[in-house]
């Protein structure tokens, strides 16, 4: 699961050895606030895809993912994003979005069809 938070991207994935999810990053930053709500360490990875993560066990994801969710006080994205982390995090955090449209379907924006 790709997640996108204003503090940041992970991807979260089942650890088939203890069933624990692991909660990977490209940079550190964005698993800080995870490490520093539930004291569990970020793990340097360099040589995986992600170099860095740490694992969560399953209430504990379901809850920061809960309250990720329950803080969505913004009107727009994007704009929050940059307030939290600056420009340097938010111009590949557009590309991605960017990118986005090419999964659009080819009727979505036509007029009239609005529940089709």
């Amino acid at each position: 699961m790709w997640i996108f938070t204003t503090s940041g991207f992970v991807s979260a994935v089942r650890n088939p050895n203890d069933h624990t999810i692991i909660v990977r990053s490209r940079d550190r930053a964005s698993l800080e606030p995870i490490s520093s709500k539930f004291q569990t360490p970020i793990k340097k990875t360099p040589l995986a895809d992600y170099p860095y993560r740490l694992s969560l066990d399953h209430n504990q994801f379901k809850l920061w993912i809960s309250e990720k969710a329950s803080a969505v006080n913004y009107r727009n994205f994007k704009s929050e994003v940059a307030l939290v982390r600056g420009d340097s995090f938010t111009k590949p955090l557009v590309k991605v979005w960017s990118v986005m449209h090419e999964a659009e379907e080819s009727l979505a924006r036509e007029i009239g069809k609005e529940n089709q």
